[in-house]
């Protein structure tokens, strides 16, 4: 029974899961808000709904800063539905004293996303707060997005698709936690953070037909594999050697303790297809500069219905279980 909200609630995880189903969703119910998907599928399935805050900190880090991560975080909701973004809000709280050119920068950052999306921000608010009251800056940003393909959901998962993830996992918070920490690693470590639109439109232009798509913030893909393995009632198994992780990840885990798989990303998505379709994505996602590293993980099987299963590279099997405690507080 929670008494009080901990950093643990906002992990994307367990803990994020129980405050969301047990106050959000209790009193908030309602057949739209219960499929739990990325974005809100409303007017008869034309549109897509989504909002979402940033808090990240530092707010500017190598590959992205709030601002680009804000219209990405937003942009790739939408896109996660097969919609793509047309119009936004942004509303910023910002700190008293904060500087003018890096406000500018990130505002910058912001329409440069914006024009990669083909979306606009049609509305707003600006609020400034006594010095200490916030951190710097924090942004909102809700969106809307006409849907591209219909049927796209984390409830509509079958045995034996197969599941493809669109990059190598755990960049986003792997540089988070270097930029916080001011652990330099002399190479070229940067978050993944990208507006996903244009890689999901050419794989619906190409008459690709997506079961599911989830961008693994927030809980990494482990989070992203629960839920879908909960939602749709099945068993996800993946394999642990082709899941692309690169050097500087796997170092920061190895360091910490952490585990890639629940890591967050801000430019990665895992999908859902039928397995006659699997070759066909895969060379599409590899002809892309941001998902090159595109690789089929695994499939969906009935072994172990609402489970995750990693089957090692030794040969042996576990559970992969939703992620627990705050690995990294204010990654997003």
């Amino acid at each position: 029974m929670m008494t009080n909200i901990t950093l643990a609630h906002g992990n994307g995880g367990q803990e994020n899961n129980e405050l969301i189903t047990k106050i959000f969703y209790k009193a908030f119910k309602n057949e739209i808000l219960s499929k739990s998907e990325d974005a809100a599928v409303i007017e008869e399935g034309t549109l897509a709904f989504s909002t979402d805050s940033f808090t990240v900190s530092p707010i500017e880090f190598p590959g992205a800063n709030i601002g680009k991560l804000a219209i990405c975080g937003t942009c790739n909701d939408l896109a996660m539905m097969g919609a793509k973004p047309k119009y936004l809000t942004c509303s910023v709280i910002i700190e008293e004293g904060f500087e003018v050119a890096t406000l500018k920068r990130v505002v910058d950052s912001m329409q440069t996303e914006l024009e990669k999306n083909g979306a606009i921000v049609v509305s707003g608010d600006t609020k400034v707060v006594p010095k200490g009251s916030v951190d710097k800056i924090f942004i909102n940003t809700t969106g809307i997005g006409q849907i591209e393909q219909k049927g796209i959901s984390s409830n509509n998962i079958q045995d034996d698709d197969v599941i493809i993830v669109s990059n190598s996992v755990g960049k986003h918070g792997a540089t988070i936690f270097a930029a916080r920490e001011g652990i330099d690693f002399s190479t070229n470590l940067k978050s993944d953070c990208a507006s996903l639109w244009p890689v999901i439109k050419k794989l619906i232009d190409e008459g690709i037909q997506i079961r599911a798509l989830r961008d693994a913030t927030r809980g990494g893909v482990s989070a992203v594999l629960n839920e879908w393995a909960k939602q749709s009632n099945i068993c996800v198994e993946i394999e642990e050697e082709k899941i692309p992780v690169c050097d500087e990840v796997k170092g920061v885990c190895e360091l910490l303790g952490f585990e890639a798989l629940s890591l967050a990303n801000e430019g990665t998505f895992v999908m859902a297809i039928s397995k006659e379709q699997a070759s066909k994505a895969i060379e599409l996602l590899k002809s892309i500069e941001i998902s090159k590293e595109a690789s089929i993980i695994g499939n969906v099987t009935l072994k172990h219905q609402g489970k995750v299963v990693l089957n090692t590279a030794w040969g042996t099997q576990r559970f992969i279980d939703l992620p627990t405690g705050e690995l990294l507080p204010r990654i997003c």
